[in-house]
């Protein structure tokens, strides 16, 4: 059969319109997926492409700077013989020193902290959720600056800058360097000192004590039991800081880039790592708030093989295994069916007890003059938020117990509507046996006025208790 040249030609071009359609189809195909891979791109290539707080490590060519190899050795005299800052005036640190963060920091009375790092030759062993490790020569530097005007918290006084090596035998030790008033440069200290410092308010002043820790104070906490240092680990160091390149970078991240660690960490793993909670963090649950606070101001001492305590503050411990919801007190402050932390019961939690006063069995028991009120309110958040039956508060008395002249008058008060207080005179326990409160007391001789609220559907109170001397 013959076929036309007309019919030839046509299904040329048809079969060319086929192959270019083909061609064009697979290129469009090539294009889209080449757009979608531009407008969203695999998480290693996010991360590949983000910058880093840090470009490369600070070559350190002395280790200890001008510090001695060990506490034996003889100390610098001034702040400004030390190596740390390159002008002590401007507070400008030596360029090969690393600043950094924490999450959560120890509770200082309000002051403002600074920190960096001088680290030698070698690699942080680095732990998940242990300590790390530090080669010798490596120093720690905390800088702290004290706010002196409650009506402008930017106004601040310089007070210490401390230093913490790690010495030669892998031990640490710790000196303290007290600023002078014009804060040309700041004296070492050989003893624990304490200071007035004047605040300005609203109605005029009030006076703070600032203690300064002495070396032998640096050591009741910097122990080899807690890896000597302390605040740089895992779990405080896993946020974002501004580096002063003005790049917001995680500090794992930075430090893993410049080859800091003994092993690299990916994007990846550095999200999954654990991280503390701050005391204001409303994402996170007031548990994690709540046991982050315990991490930082006592995880120190209180671990397996720490202080005398029954408890483990550590955050990496499970909770269940920490000890801490009823568990069992060493001392028990003389309160009635006291725990550790007694759910629902601020009275009976000798932590939250021991936290929220400054008498001379406060907690920590080092370095701190004030109370933490917004981490004393939410450790009683936590408390309050764990199940329970509610809890009286102890009788109000007035007035408070002491010396009188006279016949003392005492009245007692309970806070919650209905409930019956029950007292004793002779320093026994109250029980319901015992008197119901029904007028005020007039007292002639000395007293132990000792009382006790009760409610039906409510945890009786402890007892309160005052003694009374009144005097003819």
């Amino acid at each position: 059969m013959r076929i036309s040249s007309d019919k030839l030609a046509g299904s040329a071009r048809l079969a060319r319109a086929i192959r270019t359609s083909a061609s064009a189809r697979t290129a469009l195909l090539a294009l889209v997926v080449g757009v979608t891979a531009i407008q969203s791109p695999s998480l290693a290539s996010v991360e590949s492409t983000k910058p880093y707080g840090l470009d490369s490590r600070p070559v350190v060519s002395t280790p200890y700077r001008l510090m001695p190899q060990a506490a034996s050795g003889k100390f610098p005299a001034l702040l400004s013989q030390t190596g740390i800052f390159d002008d002590v005036r401007t507070l400008s640190p030596s360029k090969t020193l690393i600043p950094y963060d924490l999450i959560l920091a120890f509770w200082s009375d309000g002051a403002d902290k600074s920190r960096w790092i001088s680290l030698p030759k070698g690699k942080v062993n680095f732990s998940s959720d242990g300590e790390w490790e530090f080669p010798d020569g490596t120093i720690f530097v905390k800088h702290f600056d004290l706010p002196v005007d409650d009506t402008d918290p930017s106004v601040k006084r310089r007070l210490e800058t401390r230093l913490l090596v790690r010495d030669r035998n892998g031990g640490v030790y710790g000196v303290t360097y007290k600023w002078r008033p014009d804060n040309s440069d700041a004296d070492l200290l050989t003893t624990a000192v304490k200071e007035n410092i004047t605040i300005k308010t609203a109605a005029g002043t009030r006076s703070q004590t600032w203690y300064y820790p002495s070396r032998k104070d640096c050591l009741t906490c910097h122990t080899a039991n807690a890896g000597g240092v302390l605040g740089v680990k895992t779990r405080q160091m896993n946020r974002d800081f501004t580096y002063p390149s003005g790049v917001t970078d995680n500090e794992l991240r930075a430090w893993n880039h410049i080859g800091m660690f003994d092993h690299g960490l990916s994007d990846s793993e550095i999200a999954t790592l654990p991280k503390l909670a701050a005391t204001n963090d409303a994402t996170r649950s007031v548990e994690d708030r709540g046991r982050s606070y315990l991490d930082a101001n006592c995880s120190q001492c209180h671990r397996p093989g720490g202080t005398v305590a029954n408890f483990d503050a550590r955050y990496t411990t499970p909770l269940a295994k920490q000890a801490l919801i009823g568990g069992a007190v060493v001392i028990d402050e003389n309160i009635d069916r006291s725990r550790v932390i007694a759910p629902n019961d601020i009275w009976r939690s000798i932590l939250f007890m021991r936290v929220d006063t400054n008498d001379t069995f406060r907690m920590p028991p080092l370095a701190r003059m004030t109370i933490d009120k917004a981490g004393v309110e939410l450790l009683r958040q936590w408390i309050h938020s764990m199940p329970g039956p509610p809890v009286l508060d102890p009788p109000i008395m007035s007035p408070p117990g002491g010396g009188f002249d006279k016949t003392v008058t005492v009245t007692l008060r309970e806070t919650e509507p209905g409930a019956v207080i029950h007292y004793t005179l002779d320093g026994s326990e109250p029980t319901t046996s015992d008197p119901v409160y029904a007028a005020p007391l007039s007292l002639t001789e000395p007293e132990v006025v000792r009382a006790r609220a009760y409610k039906q559907g409510f945890t009786r109170s402890i007892t309160a208790q005052q003694v009374f001397v009144p005097r003819s």
